[in-house]
């Protein structure tokens, strides 16, 4: 697990990575990870989203980065994953082979392009950087396909 604080440092050094021609930033950091999302403050745009979360793997825990679709619907997600999948081919150029398209982790009815990595060593001072950086190019690289007519 990580120390209180260590995903508001993320944060902090996510908001200098990103891009600002997708808006304002929407975030929430919290002691097992960050979700970050553009569009109202209310948080109805959150339900596509990008998280750097701590997740549980059998009685380990991962880092998972990544993009989220986490509608109420199933079949929005679904959608919402199909529509990002006509433009891999572009999406895929910047974040490479270690992006995995298809159902969330631990949740059947969510979807996600997503990466995971061994968990932050708390001590390492550049962790926060590399998090952040990663998390970055998730939002560059799919951001701009994101929305749908």
């Amino acid at each position: 697990m990580a120390e209180p604080g260590f995903f508001e440092h993320v944060l902090d050094a996510f908001e200098g990575f990103v891009d600002d021609a997708h808006g304002a930033v929407r975030a929430n950091a919290h002691r097992r990870g960050l979700k970050v999302w553009f569009g109202t403050a209310d948080g109805s745009a959150a339900r596509e989203h990008y998280e750097a979360q701590l997740m549980r793997q059998g009685s380990d825990f991962a880092l998972e980065i990544g993009f989220h679709a986490e509608h109420r619907d199933p079949s929005e997600n679904e959608a919402c994953l199909e529509h990002l999948m006509t433009t891999e081919k572009q999406w895929r150029k910047e974040l490479g082979e270690d992006a995995e398209a298809g159902p969330f982790l631990g949740n059947e009815s969510w979807r996600r392009i997503s990466e995971v990595w061994e968990p932050p060593d708390p001590d390492d001072p550049d962790a926060p950087m590399e998090i952040a950086a990663r998390l970055a190019d998730y939002v560059d690289a799919i951001e701009p396909h994101r929305v749908r007519d």
